[in-house]
């Protein structure tokens, strides 16, 4: 009798464990902790994490649900790409948030196919990401409208006729933004000189050179932030006199860091600028600088990346997705996701029928050189947006 009671006592301990999990639903956040893009994942990954901070519940009918995020690191390759894809998949997320870097979204996209799970792109610009299936979302504008804004800016702001554009061999961010930049710069009656580098380059003093023998009048490097501070600080070592151009890549506050002090103008294009929205730039700060580890996760200091706001927004439209299901199946989200609209932080959020965002416009910014600071330069679109 004893050791059935004992029994029925352990039964009944378990039952608030079990109701508690079934009250759990799961975010897979697919992004780089490590390798040449992993400061920005994690600062995209940040994003993330003070929107499940604000808000750790959401509720689905009547029933309401804690949010647990569960993290796969990437590594910025897409040779490990897929073991981080399969971690999400075994974890039996709802749905997927991420990657930074197109590379990886594209190496990760098929198990998400495979296990009927959504997934929604927070800053992977390249049009293979959505391209072909109904599975992968986005939030972020897309490269060819990047690299278009990119190249109207380069030939009516900067004043330039050649371009000199160096990319990361095989990286298909990189190349991607090029050929778009390149067409459209072409179009626009400028010339266009491309080169690439392997990876795993950490000397790029010959293409500085080239770029200057080619007589170029800006230098676009659309790389890693692991890339492109390397580049900044080469380019000051020796003293190139014009401008380097990057996209949203280059958007972070290491990136200015590496800029401060310098002589070289760095300007690019991104989604987001501090000061925009007063609300959300006072909460986040306040929410690093009581952690820690989130700071150091963010370079240092509270500077705001945009990417940071597009996990935060990613988050929202994940919960908008799962609410509008009214179920935590993974098919379900899916199939709400085409009709799910928000009004984000970088802006109205409702998506096309290939699954992109519906973006107009994009932030143009440049680094103070004696601050260190981004300082806003325009906000621009192209011609028919």
């Amino acid at each position: 009798m004893k050791k059935m009671i004992a029994l029925v006592l352990a039964v009944m301990m378990l039952v608030p464990a079990f109701a508690l999990a079934d009250n759990i639903i799961k975010i897979g956040v697919y992004e780089p902790a490590s390798g040449d893009s992993g400061a920005g994942g994690k600062q995209e990954t940040l994003g993330v994490q003070y929107a499940n901070f604000k808000t750790p519940t959401v509720t689905i009918g009547d029933t309401e649900y804690k949010v647990e995020l569960v993290t796969a690191d990437n590594g910025s390759s897409t040779d490990k790409a897929p073991s981080a894809a399969q971690k999400l998949v075994s974890e039996n997320v709802s749905v997927v948030l991420g990657s930074y870097g197109s590379g990886v979204s594209i190496a990760g996209s098929d198990y998400f196919k495979n296990a009927n799970i959504p997934a929604i792109g927070l800053t992977c610009t390249n049009p293979q990401v959505t391209a072909g299936n109904s599975h992968y979302f986005r939030i972020c504008f897309l490269d060819p409208f990047q690299g278009t804004v990119l190249a109207n800016y380069a030939k009516d702001a900067l004043g330039a006729s050649t371009v000199y554009c160096l990319g990361e061999l095989g990286n298909d961010y990189d190349q991607g933004l090029i050929t778009y930049f390149k067409q459209a710069f072409e179009g626009l009656g400028g010339m266009v000189i491309t080169e690439s580098f392997p990876t795993g380059t950490a000397d790029f003093t010959s293409y500085l050179t080239n770029a200057t023998a080619y007589g170029a009048d800006v230098f676009f490097c659309p790389v890693s932030i692991a890339y492109s501070t390397q580049i900044i600080q080469q380019a000051s070592a020796q003293g190139l006199a014009i401008a380097i151009l990057g996209g949203d890549t280059l958007d972070s506050n290491v990136v200015a860091d590496a800029t401060k002090g310098t002589n070289v103008k760095v300007v690019i294009t991104t989604f987001y600028q501090e000061g925009a929205n007063e609300e959300f730039d006072t909460g986040f700060k306040a929410w690093l600088n009581e952690n820690p580890d989130m700071l150091t996760n963010n370079g240092g200091n509270d500077v705001i990346s945009a990417v940071s706001v597009m996990g935060y927004d990613g988050y929202y439209t994940a919960l908008a997705a799962l609410q509008a299901a009214g179920s935590v199946d993974g098919a379900a989200v899916m199939a709400a996701l085409p009709a799910v609209t928000i009004d984000g932080v970088s802006g109205h959020i409702a998506f096309d029928e290939t699954g992109d965002a519906i973006r107009t416009s994009a932030f143009v910014k440049t680094v103070n050189n004696e601050t260190g600071a981004w300082e806003f330069v325009t906000e621009q679109s192209v011609s028919g947006n």
